[in-house]
């Protein structure tokens, strides 16, 4: 299983970084070409949310990108430490109120639906630590990382 895992402060400019990373990394895995800009998307989305909720909770700790390669699947994990209420996985279109910060308008959940929408495999939770947003996608044939 190959990982990369990048850390940046919670600024809007890292964001970009943050998606052309992700696209380079879901291309070396093996992700099909016509998904990458589903995939550039998703982590944009992904990353921004997690963006607006550090600076609107005044945090100063790093956002957390995950990106994982495994034999079947390319997976990325995009961490925040909101601290949210506890529970495991939420639905990402039906359970959005669980895991939503009530300070933040509507951006917030337009995010996490957009990421649904790009997404047939998605997973957000929320704890007391923050929360994580997984998202998944098939590979096809051999990989290049190492």
């Amino acid at each position: 299983m190959a990982t990369v895992e990048l850390r940046f402060s919670a600024q809007p400019e890292h964001v970009r970084t943050a998606r052309l990373v992700a696209a380079a990394v879901a291309r070396r895995a093996g992700v099909e070409e016509a998904v990458l800009d589903e995939v550039r998307l998703a982590v944009g989305e992904a990353c921004s949310r997690a963006v607006g909720l550090h600076r609107n909770n005044g945090l100063t700790a790093p956002v957390r990108v995950v990106l994982t390669e495994e034999e079947k699947v390319f997976s990325i994990e995009v961490g925040d430490d909101v601290p949210g209420p506890a529970g495991g996985p939420v639905d990402a279109v039906a359970g959005l109120d669980a895991v939503l910060d009530p300070d933040i308008e509507g951006e917030d959940e337009m995010g996490l639906a957009v990421i649904s929408g790009l997404v047939d495999d998605v997973e957000v939770t929320s704890g007391a630590s923050g929360g994580t947003i997984r998202m998944s996608w098939p590979v096809s044939g051999t990989s290049t990382l190492s």
